[in-house]
């Protein structure tokens, strides 16, 4: 019971922050929304997002590369859409990260260093989503007037940028500091490796490049979910809003993000003036095309032939390299 007390308690916040966020929305407005639905802007949404994962995948391979695993674009991609499948039916996003740690490994890169290429992909995608969100503060403060949602902008953005900058300074502490415990020497080397990163311009232009447009055409998505429904909100609103809550739904407290995304997006709509049913419909769609697209993955990952057993957790990958 204690194994899966975890998953039970994640269930529990989707569940209801779901139902509070199905409380705060208008159902007539919803049924109107649903009434003038066009599959044709899913349809562009689903390109949209397959495209994403190939452009994940470039951004994976240039990171794969510094940390001392090359491997080409093909067989990255295809780990890359499998990896997809295991975000959409795994309790968390951590999963889809250990399958790519594990389809990575097990072709021959070596466990710790298969590891230390997600962890940095990671930091580099939100990073990015960070610098963004900063970047349109401008903006975003003229839709939202709240003094307490303004403050909590300034702490997910600022946050996740200062996180990402300690963990990349960390690679340049004397190495001594770290070798006593095999986490933080671990830690150590996947700051070393995201130093490395920051020192190849090439390498790093593409790795900024990708992240930018990766997290436009999430953008983008989201805004084809709302001209699916007719519902009038703008490109701008979407760009603003937006990637505050792709940050807070990272936090691994829900499943898949599930609730959290959801409940955001509400607040984040009604901070804004905006109808918090829309906020609502546009969160539900945006998962709903993004399950759909980790349901292709789950289809390549047939194809494969792959088979995964326990997909190990991070700290039993690099355990068992020095």
């Amino acid at each position: 019971m204690r194994r899966y007390l975890p998953l039970l308690l994640k269930a529990a916040v989707s569940i209801l922050l779901l139902y509070l966020s199905l409380r705060s929305v208008h159902v007539e407005t919803v049924a109107t929304r649903l009434s003038q639905f066009d599959p044709l802007w899913i349809g562009g949404a689903l390109v949209l997002l397959t495209l994403q994962v190939g452009l994940l995948a470039i951004r994976w391979r240039e990171i794969a590369a510094v940390s001392g695993i090359n491997i080409a674009l093909p067989p990255i991609t295809q780990i890359a859409f499998i990896a997809n499948f295991f975000n959409q039916v795994l309790p968390s996003s951590v999963g889809g990260d250990a399958a790519r740690v594990w389809l990575l490994g097990r072709r021959g890169g070596g466990w710790a260093s298969a590891t230390y290429s997600v962890l940095i992909d990671r930091v580099a995608g939100v990073l990015m989503l960070a610098l963004i969100v900063i970047a349109c503060l401008p903006w975003t403060l003229t839709l939202i007037h709240d003094a307490l949602a303004r403050a909590v902008l300034l702490l997910i953005g600022g946050g996740a940028i200062v996180g990402a900058l300690v963990f990349i300074g960390i690679g340049m502490l004397p190495r001594r500091w770290f070798d006593r415990f095999m986490v933080t020497r671990h830690l150590a080397e996947t700051s070393r490796a995201a130093w490395r990163l920051c020192r190849m311009p090439s390498a790093a232009l593409i790795v900024t490049i990708c992240s930018i447009v990766i997290h436009i055409m999430t953008v983008t998505v989201a805004w084809c979910c709302m001209k699916a429904v007719a519902a009038p909100v703008g490109f701008a609103p979407i760009l603003f809003l937006m990637p505050p809550v792709l940050l807070i739904a990272t936090v691994p407290i829900s499943i898949a993000g599930w609730g959290v995304r959801e409940s955001s997006m509400v607040v984040a709509f009604t901070s804004a003036g905006l109808a918090p049913s829309d906020g609502l419909m546009l969160s539900i769609l945006f998962g709903a095309t993004s399950f759909v697209v980790g349901a292709l993955g789950g289809l390549v990952w047939i194809a494969s032939g792959v088979k995964i057993g326990r997909l190990p957790r991070a700290s039993e990958a690099v355990a068992d390299e020095p």
